[in-house]
């Protein structure tokens, strides 16, 4: 007995050491793909007509790196669910500069695309070849949920949020208790790191004073069923999306030349690039005074969709965050609520919904917007998270019901 408590503590150790080391390098890996990023994107609003015409051929050129692994990395997320799930057993490296590589073309020609896919292909990619390396009991899994968990911290820096983001997303309804530590490790570990080497954060201090009464939290039920609802449409059209235009353009190449020019028209047309890249334009303007149109969160939805769907690399959780606080900005007058307060618990719930996880978007309000309005966020991104039809962006998540299901 008392040989087999040292054998766990042992393994508990190193998977503490792994996590740290992980940490590190996935914390500066982000980094550094989060900087070249954010100069991109710069790069792209001071010549966007000169650089929006040639998104059909950064689609082409993405096509084209991706033919290079023979078909194995094009599935990016879906690549590491089937991992976590045990369909696949190997991550090969090559994924992470061909996932960074292709994200960068995205966002340097105009295609509307988060970067918190690469972040996570990137801690799960490294961290499961350190954990191939490693004997521990479902290494394989835990050493996922560690980079999967390092690489969202890396980039966002919340890492708490991160935690439960990774121990929550590969099967829904259910924590990945195995990992917790050495996914703690890492994650503060990785947020630590990327704050330590000035990747840039946004952080945002809510100051409204609200009242706890029943017409109050009538309005957070109302804008939490709202929320929940915008993000379950975007799963589901993203979902929609992907096997129309498959069927439509079986081959990538056309599939990237048309759809690419059609987006480049709209994204000239439709505000001359306001809906490109990230959309935190539209996550500033929800928060500090700018202009927000009430077809904001709508346009940047069908354009995202559009543009992952088309076969562009990049995340989704990023213009999740604009939709949310778009349209949130948008809601808030009607509503009677201050605009910065609407606008942050859609930044949070319409992101808990799209990706059928309940903790992770509560913490993330928190870890932004302050600790003070966790109950506000609590309540919010539960009623979102009943109202989001058990859809996710994730199409690999699994569902505990359905495991249970298949168990009998």
């Amino acid at each position: 007995m008392l040989e087999e408590k040292l054998t766990k503590y042992k393994e508990l150790l190193v998977l503490g050491i792994c996590g740290v080391v992980i940490g590190i390098v996935v914390g500066a890996l982000d980094t550094g793909f989060g900087k070249v990023l954010l100069f991109v994107t710069e790069l792209r609003e001071r010549y966007f007509i000169p650089l929006i015409i040639f998104l059909p051929a950064a689609g082409v050129l993405a096509v084209r790196l991706y033919r290079w692994d023979e078909g194995k990395c094009i599935k990016g997320m879906g690549l590491i669910f089937q991992v976590g799930h045990g369909d696949e057993d190997r991550i090969p490296l090559r994924l992470i500069p061909l996932t960074v590589l292709g994200t960068w073309i995205t966002h340097l020609f105009g295609g509307s695309a988060g970067r918190e896919g690469v972040a996570v292909q990137i801690g799960a990619t490294f961290s499961h070849w350190v954990g191939r390396k490693i004997k521990v009991k479902n290494s394989s899994r835990i050493f996922l949920v560690t980079g999967m968990a390092a690489g969202f911290a890396g980039l966002f820096e919340t890492p708490i949020a991160a935690c439960f983001f990774a121990l929550e997303v590969l099967t829904a309804g259910t924590l990945e208790y195995s990992a917790l530590f050495p996914a703690i490790a890492a994650s503060f570990t990785a947020s630590t790191v990327s704050k330590a080497l000035e990747l840039e954060k946004f952080h945002y201090d809510l100051s409204a004073k609200l009242p706890l009464d029943a017409p109050f939290v009538v309005k957070l039920i109302i804008i939490g069923i709202l929320f929940g609802l915008v993000g379950s449409m975007f799963a589901h059209g993203l979902a929609v999306m992907k096997s129309k235009l498959g069927k439509i353009f079986p081959d990538p190449v056309k599939k990237a030349v048309i759809i690419g020019s059609l987006l480049a028209m709209l994204f000239i047309l439709l505000g001359m690039g306001r809906y490109s890249g990230l959309g935190t334009n539209l996550i500033s303007d929800g928060f500090h005074g700018g202009h927000i149109s009430s077809w904001d969160w709508i346009l940047k939805l069908i354009l995202t969709i559009i543009t992952i769907a088309a076969g562009f690399q990049g995340g989704e959780v990023t213009p999740l965050f604009a939709i949310g606080t778009s349209l949130g900005a948008a809601i808030a007058g009607v509503l009677g609520l201050p605009v910065e307060f609407v606008a942050a618990m859609g930044y949070a719930a319409v992101f808990g919904s799209a990706t059928n996880t309940l903790l992770a978007p509560v913490f993330i309000g928190a870890e932004i917007f302050g600790y003070s309005y966790m109950p506000y966020f609590f309540m919010v991104c539960c009623v979102a998270y009943l109202c989001n039809g058990d859809r996710s962006i994730y199409t690999a998540q699994k569902k505990l019901y359905n495991i249970r299901l298949l168990d009998k």
